[in-house]
Formats: C-alpha cells, structure tokens, sequence
C-alpha cells in the first residue's frame, strides 16, 4: 500500500524538485520508502511513497522499471493473484527479478496491454509509463477502494492519491468549485468524478484514461450495471449460502496475502463477526482483532466485539475513545480528509485505525456487505413506505400528494400515526426529510426520493448559503435509477448505493483514516467475484420479511450461536449533537462566526448565523447541517 504523484507536461520539462516534494506529501501512506522518476524527455514525473507489504527488500521499491526501461509503473494497492498471474506468465516466457506484485504488473502489461486489469483481483490505482508507446496510464480499481485525484488545465496533467498532493504543484489553482461544494452540503461528501477545486477531478471506479501526445481518452473497463440487470440465480437458500462462504473464503484467503501481520476491524456486526468466524477457522494462529468503543451506550459496540473474540479466541484489542481524544481527532480531520468530509463517523474510524496501526500493518473491514446486501436502515422504512402507500386507493395517494406540502410537524407525525406509519414518528430534525420521502413516494419520483434520504441540506436551503451561483450535479442518480431494467425499488437503492455512497464515502473514509497512520485496509466483501455473486441472486436472500442481510445471516447461524450476532444494528458514528453544543460549541463560534464566514467569502455570513442561531435554539435543525459548515471552514482555513 502506498501514495503515487505524478506530472505530465507539455509545456515544460518535469521539475525534478517540484515532483519530489509532492510525492513528500504522501509520506503517511508511505513511510518505508519513496522514490521519484522523471522520462528523457523531461514530459512524465513519477512519485511513489512505499508501505512495505509484499517483498519488503529494496527490490520491491517504485517506480520500478521494466527490464528494458520502457515501462515505468507506480502503484497503490494490492494484486492479490499475483503469484498465479506470475505462473501464467513464466509458461510464456517470463522471468522474474523480484517477488513483488509490481513486477507482475509490469509483466502483464507487457503481455496483455492495459487489458491487463481484467486478469487482477485486487485493489488499486496505479500509473504506467509506456515509453515505447509515449502513452501515460492512470487506473483505479473495479470498486474504488484506492482513490485518484487529477488536474488538467493548460497543457498541465496533475494526478495524485490524495489532493495534498497535487497541490503542492505550484501552477495547481485553488478554485473553489461551488458546483462540487454544493454536493459536499448536499450529501456530507463530494461524488465522482467531481471534487471542491475546478479543473480537477476523481477517476471514477472502473475506469481507465489514457494520455498520448496531450490527448486525453478516458474508458469503463468493468461495470456492475449488467450484472445487475441478468436474470437472478435458480438457487435455493443452501445452495445460495455455501455458494457465498465458498466466494467469501476465497477472498478472505487471498487479503491474507502479506510478508506482514494482518489483522481486522471488529465491531461485533454481522459483517465483522462473519469476516473474523471465517478467518479464525481457516488460519493457524490466533487472529488480531481491534474494537473501540464509546461511554455513550448508543454508539457503543465493544461489549457485542469483546463477546465475539472471547468466544473465537481472537487476539483482541479494545480502546475506548474519550472524549478529549475525539475531540483533537475531529481537529485533525480537514489535514486527513483534504476535501471537505461530513459523515461523521471519520472520527471513529480514524481512532480505530490509529489503534490498530501500533500493532499490524494491514487490517480488514468489512464495508461492501450493506450495499450488497441490504443493511442499511433506510432501505427498510422506505420498503415499507413504499408497500404502504401501495395498498392506498389512488384518491387517497392524490389527496396525500396535495396536502403534504407545508404541513407542520405535528400534523404530519399525525398523518404518520393515523396511517400506521411508524417511521414518521422522528425526532424533530428529520422532519423535512420523512415529508420530502414520503411525497416523492407518492409521486412515484424515486431518484428524488432517494436524494431527500441520503441529502442532509435541502436543496432550497442552498441558494441562501452561496454568496455566488452553483449547479447541484444530480443526474448520477437518476441515470442509476433508470440503470436497472426491472425498476424493482430495492434494487435500484442497493445499485446507487454501491455504485456512488460507497466509493465516494465509505471507501474513501476508511482509505484516508487507514492510510493517515500507514495502515492497509483490505475489503474482502468487495472482491469483485463476491460483488458479481451478490447482484444476482435473489432479492429474497437479502431482504425477506422485514429482516435485513438475510442470507449473511443464515451462513453465521452455521458457525455461531444467535444470541452473539443477532441484535440491532447501530452503524458507526459519532455523538455530533452532543459534541456541537458542549465541546465543540466554542469551534463553532470560531469557525462560523461572522468574522471567518466573511473571511473565506463562500457563504452569506448572516445565513449561516441564522441557521447556527437556530441550532442552539431549538431541535428543529439537523446537527449534521451545522457539522458540514464546520467542516468546510476548517478545510478552507487548512489548505486555501
């Protein structure tokens, strides 16, 4: 696991001092070796910041060069395959120096061309130098587990793991993208390929681009969508759950791939639990389990982790995080996380990963297993939403659609008890966004309502906060909507949320917590074969009568008593309502006051006095809201 950099230029010969100081920036995701490379004709500079993993010698360092010095490659992640790739390429003539996956990169590319990605299983974002070709290769992987930022604009190609990296450059334009800020607000993240400064973007999951001679060409190597949309297994439950554990075994196998000890992130989840039952049964040695854990019982899961490890006879490791140390980490986020982050459960992350990182070098989590598999709560309430307002007479669906519009609180949690709908009874916050759901329902505008679920700023809000114009780019959702041919709700929600809320959130999230402290973290729900097996079996083995990863449960019911993995779900985050207004309340005047509002010029200063006024005043304002202002001021205040 590593950082790469790089510069392609047209206009000017690579500065070798330039290409080193922001592969410098990537130090943390590197820290055991860094080296740079800059071509003949001074057009390409690559940098590489190394996390040893595989083949810890000097042998294995990058950029590493092919044997005759035509192809230059720098690579983040993991070729897991690597050592069958490696057979296969020997009985055509190959020879090896080395016993790094980089090499074997090096040598597939030299056999198959850049239809090389579809022979690895892995992850990973990586650059190719052709030479011969004059061609530059950016890559990243099926899923998005290892990120790709990039900048264009004036015969200058920028590309890095992380920002910081890119702007380092001294000709990088730090221009506010409102458009891309706009999404953070909108959705607590920025989604692909859009990012918070113009001209400069992600490589989306599944994509390759290709630079020759300054054109740019960019293609879609994988896609789920098919998959999705192929007729679903003729499979029976048994057959369906020793079909998974024989797929989840095999990936589980090969993330354990490593001259270094690997361990694993450990919540006492479904995900986590049936992750450690399976690993604990197929390895020798006791497995290295981390949890922390939080005073606050209803973000505390460590008694259901330390349960599970007692019980599997794990190595187990459990911290729990105070609130002065999560209050320092929330000051670190905008230097980790150099785009503005809202989802709140960064700053749990980024303390499990610095606990793990004092013991292994690589971890494993299991994020993948509630978008393929339907763990989220919000697909459940909009289910029943939707089987609800289904059984309504069309009149009432009509009479439903012209009253909701701008009913009171109280009025609509009565309509909510009236209609034996149980999930309209929320707090006060979520209010506007239950209305927002339960109208698009009834309009039948699916997409919209997914956006008032997954959105934490309303879209009318927005143009009060801006002091200059936007776009909200939204189509992605109605394109993954619209994507899925049987229009089957469920599955439409299970696709956008794989395709958009887990690479641009989730993935990204866990890369950079990991990644801050030189820590690897592996993905093994989201190893490709697994994703594809996930797609197609019937929804019936994921979401049957009110009961969420249904097949995910069954598999652990094999290996565990119930009473160790059957609870409810609590996810991941972080007491943010308590934090804002005890802790975190004075950081709130400071970043939000007028005076730094003014300072950073993005935001009408009055507006988001307003809204902070109203925080602190009542409970009618979302926490995240007033997190996500925070947030972007200190971002701005970091690296602008």
């Amino acid at each position: 696991m590593c950082g790469i950099t790089g510069i392609y230029s047209l206009n000017a010969p690579v500065d070798l001092s330039v290409l080193s100081a922001m592969t410098d920036t990537l130090s943390h995701r590197g820290p055991d070796d860094s080296d740079t490379y800059v071509s003949k004709d001074g057009t390409v500079g690559l940098g590489h910041t190394r996390l040893s993993i595989i083949d810890l010698s000097r042998r294995g360092r990058q950029p590493m060069s092919s044997d005759d010095g035509r192809i230059q490659v720098s690579y983040n992640g993991e070729i897991y395959n690597y050592r069958e790739i490696r057979e296969e390429l020997r009985s055509k003539g190959h020879s090896f120096r080395t016993n790094s996956d980089t090499e074997v990169l090096i040598k597939s590319y030299e056999q198959w061309g850049i239809e090389c990605l579809h022979k690895f299983i892995g992850m990973f974002a990586l650059a190719i130098w052709d030479g011969g070709e004059n061609k530059l290769y950016l890559a990243r992987d099926r899923v998005g587990i290892k990120p790709l930022y990039y900048y264009r604009e004036n015969g200058l190609f920028l590309f890095g793991s992380e920002l910081k990296a890119i702007m380092e450059h001294q000709s990088f334009s730090k221009r506010i993208s409102l458009d891309g800020l706009a999404l953070f607000l909108r959705y607590d993240y920025i989604r692909s390929p859009y990012t918070i400064f113009e001209n400069t973007f992600k490589l989306e999951p599944g994509y390759y681009l290709c630079l020759c001679n300054g054109q740019f060409e960019k293609h879609r190597y994988w896609d789920i969508t098919e998959s999705y949309n192929m007729r679903s297994y003729d499979m029976c439950e048994e057959d369906a759950c020793e079909m998974f554990e024989e797929i989840m075994i095999d990936s589980l196998k090969y993330r354990l791939v490593s001259d270094v000890p690997v361990g694993l992130f450990l919540s006492g989840g479904i995900d986590s639990s049936l992750m450690a039952v399976l690993l604990q049964k197929n390895i020798s040695t006791p497995l290295k389990t981390f949890t922390i854990g939080f005073d606050e019982e209803k973000y505390n899961e460590a008694g259901w982790a330390a349960k599970l490890a007692d019980y599997l006879g794990t190595e187990h490791v459990e911290s729990y995080v105070s609130e002065d140390e999560a209050i320092r980490t929330v000051s670190q986020i905008p230097s980790i996380y150099d785009e503005p982050f809202g989802d709140t459960s960064s700053v749990p992350t980024c303390v499990v990963s610095k606990l793990a990182s004092k013991h292994v070098k690589v971890v494993m989590s299991g994020d993948g297993g509630d978008e393929l598999f339907c763990g989220y709560k919000h697909y459940m309430k909009c289910m029943h939403l939707a089987n609800m307002i289904e059984k309504f007479p069309e009149i009432i669906q009509n009479a439903l659609k012209a009253t909701l519009n701008g009913l009171s609180v109280e009025r609509f949690e009565a309509i909510g008890r009236t209609l034996g709908i149980s999930s309209l009874k929320r707090r006060r916050n979520s209010y506007e966004r239950n209305q927002r759901t339960l109208l698009n329902m009834i309009k039948k505008d699916m997409p919209e309502m997914y956006r008032s679920r997954r959105g934490t700023w309303a879209p009318e809000c927005l143009p009060g906060l801006f002091k200059e114009d936007y776009q909200v780019h939204d189509e992605t959702f109605d394109e993954n909507f619209s994507a899925i041919e049987s229009g089957d709700l469920l599955t439409q929600m299970l696709y956008t949320d794989f395709s958009v809320w887990l690479p641009d959130d989730i993935l990204a999230k866990v890369d950079r917590a990991s990644m801050s402290v030189g820590l690897e973290a592996r993905e093994p729900f989201l190893d490709h074969r697994l994703v594809q097996f996930a797609s197609r079996i019937p929804l019936d083995l994921k979401y049957r009568n009110g009961e969420s990863k249904y097949l995910l449960k069954r598999v652990l019911s094999r290996h565990l008593p119930r009473e160790l993995y059957e609870r409810p779900k609590k996810g991941f985050s972080s007491p943010i309502n308590k934090w804002l207004r005890g802790r975190l309340r004075p950081l709130v005047g400071e970043y939000l006051g007028v005076d730094a509002v003014r300072k950073s010029g993005v935001f009408n200063p009055d507006e988001v006095s307003l809204w902070t006024e109203k925080f602190y005043k009542d409970l009618s304002v979302a926490p995240s809201r007033i997190w996500n202002l925070l947030m972007f001021q200190m971002w701005y205040e970091r690296w602008h």
